[in-house]
Formats: C-alpha cells, sequence, structure tokens
C-alpha cells in the first residue's frame, strides 16, 4: 500500500518539478547548508510528501540538495528516497551515478584501503569498458569476478560482494542476504547502487565521495527518465545525433585550442581530471616502471583539485602528493623550480596540476620563465637525465588562451589543458568538460582516453548536445563577458579604493588573458587579527546579501562562473575550497560576471554597500 501511494506522489512530483531541478548545474548558496545539504532536503521533501503537497512553487523553496550535480541535486535526491521507500532501507543507502562503472569502483576503494577481500558477480554481463586487467594493476584493486544465473547460486565469502546487473528498469531490485551491494546499470542513463544491510552502511560516505570526486550523480535529465518509468509515466526520451554533435564540439574544441591532439570530453572536470591523472600514471607504470610517481598541486587551489590528487596517492604506494605554493606571497615560477629540483634528486616522475589564471586571486605567472623553468635539464644523483615533467594545465577561467599550439609559450612542455564545462564551454548548461594536449603531450591522450571510458565518465548525449549549442559562441562571450568585468572593476576601484582587487592587468589582458571572475578584499578594521578577520568576513556576507536581495533576478549566491546570465558571488573558502586545509582557505569575496547582466544597476547597488560602510 505504501509503495502505492509513494509511486503516486513521485508521479505528481515528476509532473510539477521546478524548472530548475532540470536545469541547474551548481547549487545557489542561500539554501544550501552543507553539512546538511541533503538531509535538510530529504527532511522537507518527506513532510510535502506527508501532506501530499506537491505543488511547483513549494518544491521549488527546498533547499539545495547536495550540490550541482556531482554529489547529487533534486531528482537524485528524489530517486533515492523513492527507492528507499520502496525496498524499506534509508535513502542514503541508494546512490545513483551517472557512470556504470564508478560504483563498482568505489566499493574496490573502501576495500583496498581496509583490506577485505572483494566478489564481484554477475548475472549477464559486466560493463564492456570495465577493464579488469587495469583496475588491478594501475588502480591496484583486488577482486573476484564471478558470473552467476541468480543470486541462489552464491557461495559463502569471506569478504563483499558486488552484484552488477545490466536492467532495462534500472529501479528493479531484488534483495538477497547474500549480497552487500546491488549495483543496476542501463545502457544510457547509468546505474543505481543499492546497499544492502546495516554492517555495510559505513560505506555510504566514502561511496558518495568517490561520486563527488571522480565522477558525477545520474544526470537531471536522466533522472527524470528514471523517475517517469518508475511511475509508468511516458518518458521524454529525446532524440540526439551524437555523431553529428561530437563533430561539432570536437571542431569546435580544435578552433579554440588550436590543438591538433585527439580531444577528450567527459561528464565534468572533475572526471576529466580523475581520467588525466589515472592515464598518465598508466603511463608512468609502462615507460617508468618502479619510478616513484609525484602529484605536484597547489595547496589553495580548487578543492576538487586538492582532495583528488590525494585520494589517488593514498591508493598506491608509488604515489605522493606534493604542495605547489602558487599566488598571494608565492611566487609560482619559483616554487615550480624548486619542487621540480627536488624530484629530480628523488629521480621520480612529475605531473604539475596548476591553474592559469589561478583561482580564487586571478594571478598569471611570468609564462616565458615558467616555460623555462618547466624546460630546464635537471639531472638525477646518478647523473641521468631526470624525467621531464607533464604539466596539467587547468584554464577553465580563460579557455580562449593558446597554450597549445605550434610556437606557442607552451609547446616546448609536454602540457595537457583542461577545462571545466560548467563554465564558459556549456554556458552553465552542463558539467561536461574537455581536455587536449600540446604536440609534445600528444601521444598520452590514448590513455587519458582509456581511463575515461573505463570509468564510464564520457559527456552524456544530451552533455554533447548541450556543447555543440555553446561552444561555437564561447570565445565572443568570453571577451563580452571581459569588459563587463574590467568596467565593475574599474568602478569599484574609484568608488572603494581601499579595497584590494585581484584580477588581471590591462597588459595581461592585452595578452588574451581576458577572465571575468575577480576576488575581493574588503577594506576592514579592529584592534586585533582576529577583529579585523571577522570584520571582514561579515563585511563579505553583507556585500553579498545587499546584492542579491536588491538584484534577485541577476545577482546570485552561487559557486558558477561562465554563465550566459547574471553576476554570481561566494567566499571561496566555504565553498570551492570546501575540502583544502583552514590555513590555506580565501576568506575573500569573489565575484563572476557575465557578459548579459544590468551592469549599471550593480554599479549602483555597490555605491549603496560603500556609502553604508
Amino acid at each position: 500500500m505504501q509503495s502505492t501511494t509513494v509511486l503516486n506522489y513521485i508521479s505528481n512530483v515528476v509532473q510539477n518539478m521546478p524548472t530548475d531541478w532540470l536545469k541547474l548545474t551548481t547549487h545557489r548558496l542561500d539554501i544550501y547548508n552543507e553539512e546538511l545539504a541533503k538531509t535538510e532536503f530529504l527532511e522537507q521533501f518527506e513532510n510535502l510528501y506527508n501532506a501530499n503537497n506537491f505543488q511547483t512553487d513549494v518544491l521549488s523553496e527546498l533547499p539545495t540538495a547536495y550540490d550541482y550535480i556531482r554529489l547529487g541535486h533534486p531528482l537524485s535526491s528524489v530517486l533515492e528516497w523513492v527507492l528507499g521507500k520502496i525496498y524499506n532501507t534509508h535513502p542514503s543507502n541508494v546512490i545513483s551515478f551517472s557512470s556504470k562503472t564508478t560504483p563498482i569502483l568505489a566499493v574496490l576503494r573502501k576495500n583496498l584501503l581496509t583490506h577485505r577481500n572483494t566478489r564481484i558477480v554477475y548475472t549477464n554481463q559486466l560493463p564492456s569498458c570495465f577493464d579488469l586487467d587495469t583496475v588491478r594493476e594501475v588502480y591496484n584493486y583486488k577482486f573476484d569476478v564471478e558470473q552467476i544465473n541468480n543470486q541462489e547460486e552464491l557461495s559463502e565469502f569471506d569478504g563483499t560482494t558486488i552484484l552488477v546487473s545490466e536492467k532495462e528498469n534500472v529501479c528493479d531490485f531484488s534483495i538477497s542476504s547474500k549480497v552487500d551491494f546491488y549495483i543496476n546499470t542501463h545502457t544510457s542513463l547509468g546505474s543505481i547502487l543499492l546497499v544492502n544491510g546495516a554492517q555495510n552502511e559505513s560505506y555510504v560516505s566514502e561511496i558518495q565521495h568517490v561520486r563527488r570526486r571522480e565522477t558525477i550523480a545520474m544526470t537531471p535529465s536522466n533522472t527524470a527518465i528514471a523517475l517517469q518509468q518508475l511511475t509508468e509515466q511516458t518518458s521524454n526520451n529525446n532524440s540526439f545525433d551524437t555523431a553529428q554533435n561530437k563533430t561539432k564540439v570536437f571542431d569546435a574544441i580544435k578552433e579554440i585550442t588550436k590543438s591538433n591532439s585527439k580531444a577528450v570530453v567527459g561528464s565534468s572536470g572533475l572526471s576529466i581530471q580523475y581520467a588525466i591523472v589515472m592515464g598518465l600514471i598508466d603511463h608512468s607504470l609502462e615507460v617508468h616502471p618502479n619510478k616513484a610517481i609525484k602529484i605536484v598541486v597547489p595547496p589553495n587551489c580548487y578543492g576538487g583539485t586538492n582532495d583528488q590528487a590525494r585520494r589517488v596517492a593514498a591508493c598506491l604506494d608509488n604515489v605522493e602528493v606534493m604542495d605547489l605554493p602558487v599566488d598571494g606571497e608565492n611566487n609560482m615560477v619559483q616554487s615550480v623550480n624548486i619542487v621540480l629540483d627536488k624530484i629530480a634528486q628523488e629521480d621520480a616522475v612529475p605531473y604539475i596540476i596548476a591553474e592559469i589564471p589561478t583561482n580564487p586571486r586571478v594571478e598569471v605567472p611570468d609564462l616565458i620563465h615558467l616555460k623555462e623553468v618547466l624546460s630546464a635539464s635537471r639531472t638525477t644523483p646518478s647523473g641521468n637525465n631526470a624525467i621531464e615533467p607533464v604539466f596539467i594545465l587547468d584554464q577553465t577561467f580563460c579557455p580562449n588562451v593558446n597554450f597549445l599550439g605550434d610556437n606557442e609559450i607552451l609547446s616546448s612542455v609536454k602540457t595537457i589543458a583542461y577545462v571545466s564545462g560548467s563554465k564558459f564551454p556549456s554556458g552553465g548548461k552542463c558539467t561536461a568538460g574537455f581536455c587536449v594536449a600540446n604536440q609534445k603531450a600528444a601521444s598520452l591522450m590514448n590513455k587519458i582516453e582509456k581511463h575515461i571510458q573505463l570509468c564510464d565518465n564520457e559527456a552524456t548525449e544530451l552533455q554533447l548536445e548541450l556543447l555543440a549549442e555553446q561552444l561555437p559562441s564561447m570565445v565572443q562571450r568570453i571577451d563580452d563577458a571581459y569588459k563587463n568585468t574590467r568596467s565593475f572593476v574599474n568602478y569599484i576601484e574609484e568608488v572603494l579604493p581601499t579595497a584590494k582587487i585581484n584580477f588581471v592587468s590591462e597588459e595581461l589582458a592585452a595578452q588574451g588573458f581576458t577572465p571575468s571572475v575577480f576576488s575581493l578584499d574588503l577594506p576592514t578594521k579592529g584592534d586585533s587579527e582576529e577583529e579585523r578577520e571577522a570584520y571582514k568576513r561579515a563585511l563579505n556576507l553583507k556585500l553579498i546579501n545587499l546584492m542579491i536581495t536588491k538584484i534577485p533576478n541577476e545577482s546570485k549566491y552561487c559557486v558558477s562562473y561562465g554563465q550566459l546570465k547574471g553576476c554570481y558571488w561566494t567566499i571561496p573558502a566555504t565553498s570551492t575550497q570546501g575540502t583544502t586545509k583552514e590555513g590555506d582557505k580565501d576568506y575573500i569575496a569573489r565575484v563572476a560576471i557575465s557578459p548579459d547582466l544590468d551592469l549599471d544597476l550593480h554599479k549602483k547597488v555597490f555605491l549603496e554597500f560603500v556609502e553604508s560602510i
């Protein structure tokens, strides 16, 4: 009886859901409490269920569920909630993925770290991309594989049993005490993992963290289809001309980046980054066997980058993360030189991940000196040539800058560049990201493609269509947004000269560095460092609250950049740097400007703020 009631309610929710539930790609901080991200949403959603209230305006007022869309979103949370009701388990024990293989990898990772045996059983077939040898040799995961006809055949096993089933109805589970984790896969929707038994609930947070750092949740559009199937509604299965969309996307990437290498398009920026790192590790195991691998990462960069690198190193004895201080009082070029000299002394393999411009302080290093330091010959203690570095460039803030073309600044350095697609490439319409290489690193792209496919993290058909629509206009949008940003920055300097603004100089802009994001270090006061810091943090929030209150249609408190319209405000320390060490966090306001906004109104409201302090 309860299942019927629940399904009837969900059917109404799907028909009345807010458009944002399908469209948003990043979370709204004004209704987002990270500590309560999913529980708060589901508690209030459960109240609506009990009241049989599914009105669109009420649903739209629910707090943000998790974060868009890696760790989850309203529709994935609703899907997991309803399956929890149907199968009599807590909704946190149901976890959806856009990928068919990453949930398997998530359980294997946990068991590697806890030294627990794993058995993967399947009824029809494992996902074709799940390369067993590579998972064992490169990811270091240990497991047995067994095909069965049905669950009754399962013997006792000292460890964890994962049952993988490809199903047309991805929500259909048949539960047995012999299985610890059920993973239902669907050809086009992704997969759903069900954690079976209280003894396995300790895995939940770790599985969710894999979803957050190395892949994404089942996308909103695909989750909507799964919910429509579950409630026996006609699903809005869109037909895509994927071959044509791929051609458009790859042509646009080639035109923008001036790279002739293979391009790889993934479901998110972190999906791409994970494929890059695992692909390079795979390459190193082949070309530099028994050598230590050093992943060099700025300690204050985007929290996902930092966290992911350390998560990879935790699983592999020969991989270590090294810090690269890059901005503020630190000089990226000097830091790169110091760290590469140290790695040469250890005769190790250097992979450097860095953002240009840096985030959130929007700094660009001396590129000529950076090239010289990256290209410099170094020797090992035995007198051999040190292994040359691979420079992994996150150019999300300036995807229009040509780093990779022949005779360009980094053409002599093995360089792979990647971009988060939720920013300018898609105009905020999807999360898909892409990467390419220069000529020196082009051969590495085959390994990266191998791992994006193994993790089943390639862009979905809808993501490719959105990129095909938006990429051709990206360079013009970047130019228009930069002009708005420069005008706003100049105005702030005029009316609040005591503020410190982190933005590119006119000279750097003339070289092509035209980001549309800047950070604002507001003036402060107080008798102690603690008082001054507290005053500044309160002032940040006062400014943001004023802007989003006075200009609600355009100014948003949101982790975003590169959208088609509006202005986005955030504080990196409490958003994008969520997992960064406290001492490396930036408690400043980060402002992202789009090509389309009422700039005069934003200036007017900012002046109100200045006059109030």
